[in-house]
């Protein structure tokens, strides 16, 4: 207030967020968990603080390693030497809340990394968080009224997730939900916990031995591909996002290794946020939104999204959105980038009573986390290029009946139907399977080594072309809006048509299909009957 009184606020803030940064280490790891907290919340801290703050994420002081020894022995009720051949005398990585050391294990000769929490950090939890609800509780007024976000809200949310990272027991089923997600993905590798040397304080997991993401000359020296990594890199954060609704809240350069092998590791599962189902349906919707300048709807879905209370007119925002997304995809799709969404988004959060939830606050800081490893990678990286092939094949192949309703969606535009987007839906989801059918990661020279990666190599439209008869069938409207496809604009649409099919000839095995469709007469011929039926009934 000071600075911003004598005119000279501008000109200090990076002394300013230096002191902010300094002082909340010296407070303790409440403190710094709090200020990693604010480095990813633009509604709430300008964007020069955040930037200082990030620092916090990576650049924290270690506890003494004796300390951390006698954690170790005490949880395992045993003498280090006892279980352990070997244990590094300095730690590998130290956050906030506890720090990694590096060990072998005498009975089999295995490399795990030791996760230790800080020695009374829970009573000092309970103590800072007592503390930031009395505080909150006086700038609750002041917080609604000048940022439009509830204070108490806003710390209860922050000491939920707080607790939720001191248990380590909980840490452990994180990680292996994680690994059963993952179970069927070669190009994905999740560490293996030892539940039986594991306990509240302390974690044993696999060691993972892999070269740090921000290291692009060593990835290159393994032999690996960055463009084929960073395919695997977002199709992983894809599928945590829009597929589980389980993501990795703190994926920073520490936390992401590329495996000599091609796959890519996360570790530290501590930060972890759920997404409800509807959430990601909303999510999905507004993919959906976007891409047909839907901007009243995406309106809509930040209210759906908690984004905006209840009740919200929403009027105001429409401009301010479509000019936002005019900005950031004008020059084309291809150079999206959620950095510089995220810098205008920040300005409107600041105009608008708008307030990000924290399970989205972590699914923003995730995707430009993740987005700046890749730009590290790759400095012209383009993050829709790698991601619309993963979309557009959830999009054409998921049997979910919400996703085949937003595929709909995605044809018909104003009720006419986009022929050019269906072709580029196809040509994108055969590029992802194309991909992604071997480890894209493994450069040529090692393609022997990838014969184990082979999965899924064609595009199965099969339950596609299953869904979208029964929907001729069934759905007048569907049925009306296909036919006026086929002859709009007073001409018959039959060289669309068959440039669609020579898309997907040899994608579709024409008699696998129709036994499908064979199988699935009978239940055709009764929802038929049904139909006709409940049609009849209702003229009467």
């Amino acid at each position: 207030m000071y600075d911003c009184y004598v005119g000279r606020d501008t000109e200090v803030v990076p002394f300013r967020a230096r002191q902010l940064r300094n002082l909340l280490c010296d407070l303790g790891p409440s403190f710094i968990k709090a200020g990693q907290v604010l480095a990813n919340r633009p509604d709430i801290i300008r964007e020069d603080y955040m930037s200082e703050l990030c620092i916090l994420q990576d650049d924290v002081p270690p506890f003494p390693n004796q300390v951390a020894f006698n954690i170790i022995e005490e949880e395992l009720g045993q003498p280090l030497e006892a279980v352990f051949s070997k244990i590094s005398s300095e730690t590998i990585a130290a956050a906030s809340l506890g720090q990694v050391y590096r060990a072998t294990l005498r009975a089999s000769g295995e490399d795990v990394a030791i996760k230790v929490q800080r020695p009374q950090i829970e009573p000092i939890i309970y103590r800072d968080l007592f503390l930031f609800r009395t505080l909150a509780s006086f700038l609750n007024g002041i917080s609604i009224q000048k940022l439009g976000c509830n204070a108490e809200l806003i710390v209860d949310e922050f000491g939920e997730k707080l607790l939720e990272e001191l248990d380590y027991t909980l840490e452990a089923r994180n990680t292996e939900d994680f690994l059963e997600n993952f179970k069927d993905d070669p190009t994905v590798k999740i560490p293996r916990v030892y539940r039986n040397l594991s306990g509240s304080r302390v974690l044993v997991m696999e060691w993972i031995d892999g070269i740090r993401c921000t290291n692009p000359q060593a990835i290159k020296n393994a032999g690996i591909d960055v463009n084929g990594f960073l395919t695997i890199g977002v199709s992983a954060a894809l599928r945590q996002l829009l597929e589980f609704g389980l993501f990795h809240g703190d994926p920073h350069p520490g936390n992401i290794f590329a495996m000599r092998d091609g796959r890519i590791a996360y570790v530290d599962f501590g930060n972890v946020a759920v997404l409800s189902q509807q959430n990601k349906q909303i999510l999905i919707d507004a993919v959906v939104h976007a891409v047909n300048e839907d901007y009243v709807e995406m309106a809509n879905d930040f209210t759906r999204l908690g984004f905006l209370a209840s009740g919200t007119d929403v009027s105001p925002i429409i401009p301010a959105l479509e000019a936002i997304w005019q900005n950031s995809a004008g020059k084309g799709l291809a150079d999206f980038n959620f950095r510089s969404v995220t810098g205008q988004f920040n300005k409107l959060v600041y105009n608008y009573p708008i307030r990000i939830p924290e399970r989205f606050s972590l699914v923003i800081r995730s995707l430009l986390t993740q987005e700046g490893i890749c730009f590290t990678l790759k400095p012209d990286f383009k993050f829709l290029e790698v991601a619309y092939p993963y979309v557009a094949k959830r999009l054409l192949t998921d049997p979910n009946p919400a996703l085949r309703e937003r595929l709909i969606q995605v044809l018909f535009k104003d009720g006419v139907f986009q022929w050019k987007r269906l072709e580029n839906l196809i040509v994108l989801a055969k590029e992802n399977v194309a991909k992604m059918s071997r480890n894209p990661a493994l450069q040529v020279k090692n393609v022997s080594s990838s014969r184990s990666w082979q999965i899924q190599s064609k595009l199965d439209l099969t339950d596609t072309i299953k869904d979208g008869t029964r929907l001729f069938l069934f759905d007048e409207g569907i049925r009306r809006q296909l036919l006026l496809a086929l002859t709009e604009d007073s001409k018959l649409h039959v060289q669309e048509l068959v440039d669609v099919y020579r898309l997907v000839e040899d994608e579709i095995d024409i008699p696998s299909v129709a036994v499908e469709v064979a199988r699935d007469l009978p239940n055709v011929v009764r929802d038929f009957l049904l139909s006709w039926s409940n049609s009849v009934l209702s003229d009467r």
